[in-house]
């Protein structure tokens, strides 16, 4: 099992930094270059408690489905959301949002395991760490800016 726990200071208020990373819309626009598509369950607004969402994007130069529910939720402090099926042997994904300054203080963490036992550990040691690293970054990164300018109204 890798855990990925990451930090960002976003200049928004908690209550709009958590629903803008409940939005169906922000993630496909933070999905960068892997074509990522909403293909079931909730495939648009934003996630509520006990929802599913089917992504369909490229990654690895293969083409993935993933559905995820949100099995934790208490706004606008935290969300959890889960794996129910797809290319891992599990991921959770916690986020937090703390209130600082004015702004939010947003901490990741990210659990997964990749499947097909010691090839799989191998895999996440080589690969798959880093790109799932990178992947939150730039969501991360997409999140902060849309909270920060005009455009999140758009998305909510």
């Amino acid at each position: 099992m890798v855990t990925i726990e990451l930090e960002r200071f976003i200049g928004a208020p908690p209550e709009r930094v958590f629903d803008l990373s409940r939005s169906v819309e922000l993630h496909l626009r933070a999905s960068g270059d892997t074509g990522e598509e909403a293909v079931g369950g909730r495939t648009s607004g934003l996630m509520e408690l006990g929802d599913t969402v089917t992504w369909r994007a490229r990654h690895f130069g293969m083409r993935q489905h993933l559905t995820s529910r949100i099995t934790g939720y208490d706004r606008p402090r935290w969300f959890r959301d889960e794996m129910v099926r797809g290319p891992f042997a599990s991921l959770v994904h916690d986020h937090w949002f703390d209130d600082e300054n004015g702004g939010t203080r947003l901490r990741d963490r990210f659990s997964f395991a990749a499947p097909l036992g010691p090839v799989g550990r191998l895999a996440e040691r080589l690969v798959l760490r880093r790109y799932m690293t990178r992947l939150l970054q730039t969501r991360n990164a997409t999140l902060a800016r849309i909270a920060g300018s005009n455009d999140w109204r758009a998305l909510l």
